[in-house]
Parts: C-alpha cells; structure tokens; sequence
C-alpha cells in the first residue's frame, strides 16, 4: 500500500515510525514531516491543511490510504475532499470532526448520546461568563473552539474563575464562545477508539501529564509525556467505556448523517461516580500517540485501512506486555514563549531501542536545533512501568540543548496506583 500521512509532529513520526514496520507498506509519504520523519518515510512539502493540495498529491501518486495526524486538516475538510475524489482516508469528516473543534457541539453530542459528562453552560457574553464563573467560585474554563491543548484553565476559587474567563475569552476566535463546567474530582486517562463509522477497536488506556511542571503545577500545555496502559481501569471497564461512551457516540454522529471514521479520543475522568467524558478530540493524542505505538503488538496499517474503509472487525487488540513512557523535552520558555535556535546533542548517543519522536526540530546545515515549544519526546518500553520509566529517563539524560527542560515525575501515578486485575 501506499500511504499519505499528513502533519509534521512527534505523533506523527511515532505514526511513520510504526507504519514503515508495515509488511503491507510499499511507499510512505508524509506532508509536510519533519526531520524525524524523514528517517522512516518520504517527506513532501504539501499543506496539510489545503483539501485541493492534497487530493492533487493523492490522485498524482496514487495514494492507497490518507492518514490525517493533527486536528486541524480536519476541521479544514482535508477528509470530505478526499472522500469526494474516492480516496480512502483514517479521519472523520469536517462535521464529525467538530466534535474537536467546537467544546460546545461535543456537549450536545453527548447530552444526546447518553455520555456521562459534566454539566455545563454556554456563554458568548464575557461578562455574563465572568458574573457565572464568579458565582461557582470552583470551575473549569473553555475555549469553545481549537486552541492548541491550551484552551481549557482550572479555577479553585472565584477570582481565579473571574482571570480565567478573561484570558480564555482573550484567546481569539478560539475564545468566542465558552464552555464552563462543573469541576470534576479524580484520575484522569485518554482512551483513543479506532472506528470505521460504526465499530470501534480500543487501543489501551494512556494518561496524559498536561501541566509544565512536577506534581500538575503550572499552565497547561500540549502534553509534557505520557504512559501506557495506564492502570486505572481493569480490561473490563475499558470495555464499559468502549459501551457507554464510544459506542452511543458513534451512533449519535451516524445518526446525524456524519459518521465518524478515525481515532476519537475520549478524555476521561475516572470520578466517584464512574467515568465522565471530559473532552472528545477527533485524531490521536499527542504525547498518547508515541506511547501507544510502542505499546501495540500489531501491524496498525491494516487497522487504519479498515477503519477509513468500514470494514473495521471489532476485537481485542494485540499489545506488548509491560508499559510504555514517554518524555517531552520542551524549549525553554515553554509554554508562554518558546525560545528557538538551541543546538540538540546527544541524540545519536540513544540506543535504538529508546525511540526518539521529532516535533520541534529544524536542521541547521547539518545541525538539530529547536524550532518549537515540545521538541522531542524520548520513549522507551519496559517489563512493567518502573522499568519503562528508567529507561526513559536514562535517554533523557544523553540529550541535552539549552534551556531543555521535561517533568520528571512521567507514570509517577501509575507506579502509586493499586495493581488491577482484568
């Protein structure tokens, strides 16, 4: 097959990194990749965000199956175009995909499904928000709209609430509309469905670390590392998560004529009162992506192509025993101003069985140097998760760059948590 991957993150090298180990992989491309991406498939300067631009390449080349990583190109219709010209293609369809790029339609697909989640209002005045956020005192804050993983702010008390919807309703057009919530207690995990419009596979359960610092201290980011299985929930409610939340999603965006076909991500938190959804995203989480990867025992291509092609068969996956960890190593500065330039050392030093996944990354006459805020994240696998995190940490530790900076308390959680049995 020939394959088309669209972005130029670290979770897209995790993809191309897992896809190039495809016996059914004949010619991988991926548009625009990055210097990681480079080393596993063929990288071409194409817009991902431009529909015309890629059909064009997809029909020129003859692309089997389109792959769409981040979550712009499909709120763009990167996926309905192609699906116009006949392509294949692993990511829902704009109207389906808005089930990302707008908070507020992700609420009224699950008010409608049946998801739990947690109650919420819509606000497009800011002062009525402000005057709401103050009331509740403790609240979640959203952006209604994209906003890069950094739309969403905690606040513990009135006047927190007050500056939250300040600075969310200062994020642009992202920030036009709110969405605020009741404030959830408990763990929270990723859980990324494959679905193909109606059937889902589960990939296992991850948990994200979204927060710059130690201990979830600071502002949110995109996503400091990530582990996997995360082992907060037993095989079996996983499998109650599969039923209660990915299921009568699936049904509810089928039933509104916009099947979704491509990785719904549902951000859990695991309250006293059983899961609740707190976001769906419409692709593959990033740092969860590179995690997963590692963790899955099986060729993803063939699955990908199911999916795009509805013709998905719901089983088990095959996953490696043992975790996965993964480090992000971000830019000084991150997140407020990321600071670019710094040379990268010690990369070559990492041992093969240590995966590193290139996001912000730029090649300066022969020379890696930052070019964003998340640079690189380091993975590794293990027996169990405390051998995983070692030997991610010891690759962390042969890399080095100016400014570099990475939590280091990545599964801390997982280690603290009682071990569950299926």
């Amino acid at each position: 097959m020939k394959v088309l991957l669209l972005g130029s993150g670290a979770r897209e090298h995790a993809l191309a990194w897992k896809l190039s180990q495809s016996p059914r992989l004949t010619k991988l491309w991926v548009g625009p990749g990055n210097v990681g991406t480079a080393r596993v498939g063929t990288n071409v300067p194409l817009d991902a965000q431009d529909p015309n631009a890629v059909v064009a390449f997809a029909r020129r080349e003859s692309v089997d199956l389109v792959v769409v990583g981040p979550e712009a190109p499909l709120v763009a219709g990167v996926a309905d175009a192609l699906a116009a010209a006949g392509i294949p293609c692993f990511g829902p369809v704009e109207a389906a995909a808005r089930i990302e790029g707008s908070k507020a339609f992700a609420k009224e697909i699950m008010v409608e499904a049946g998801v739990p989640t947690a109650d919420y209002r819509v606000f497009t005045d800011l002062a009525e928000a402000e005057a709401y956020a103050v009331a509740q005192g403790r609240i979640v804050v959203k952006a209604d709209g994209l906003a890069a993983g950094k739309g969403v702010i905690v606040a513990q008390n009135a006047e927190a609430a007050r500056e939250a919807v300040r600075a969310v309703g200062a994020m642009g057009s992202a920030g036009q509309r709110l969405v605020l919530e009741e404030f959830l207690e408990g763990e929270e995990v990723s859980v990324i469905a494959l679905c193909d419009g109606e059937r889902y596979v589960l990939l296992p359960p991850a948990q994200d670390h979204k927060r710059v610092g130690e201990g979830d201290t600071g502002p949110n980011t995109g996503g400091m590392g990530a582990y996997a299985p995360a082992p907060f929930l037993t095989a079996g409610q996983l499998a109650e998560v599969g039923e209660q939340v990915i299921a009568p999603t699936l049904a509810t965006l089928r039933r509104r004529g916009t099947p979704f076909r491509g990785a719904l991500y549902a951000g859990l938190m695991l309250t006293a009162r059983g899961p609740k959804v707190l976001e769906f995203n419409a692709r593959f989480g990033d740092p969860e992506t590179q995690v997963l990867m590692m963790q899955l025992a099986e060729d993803v291509l063939p699955l990908l192509d199911a999916c795009a092609r509805g013709k998905l068969e719901p089983r088990v996956l095959a996953v490696h025993p043992g975790a996965s960890v993964g480090v992000v190593l971000a830019a000084e500065g991150y997140p407020e101003a990321p600071r670019k330039g710094a040379r990268i050392e010690g990369i070559d030093t990492v041992t093969s069985d240590c995966p590193v996944f290139v996001a912000g990354v730029a090649d300066v006459d022969g020379a890696w140097r930052t070019a964003g805020g998340r640079v690189l994240t380091v993975c590794a696998r293990g027996a169990e998760l405390a051998q995983a995190r070692d030997h991610a940490y010891a690759a962390v530790a042969r890399i080095r760059f100016d400014g570099m900076h990475f939590r280091r308390d990545i599964g801390a959680k997982g280690l603290g948590a009682p071990a569950v049995t299926p």
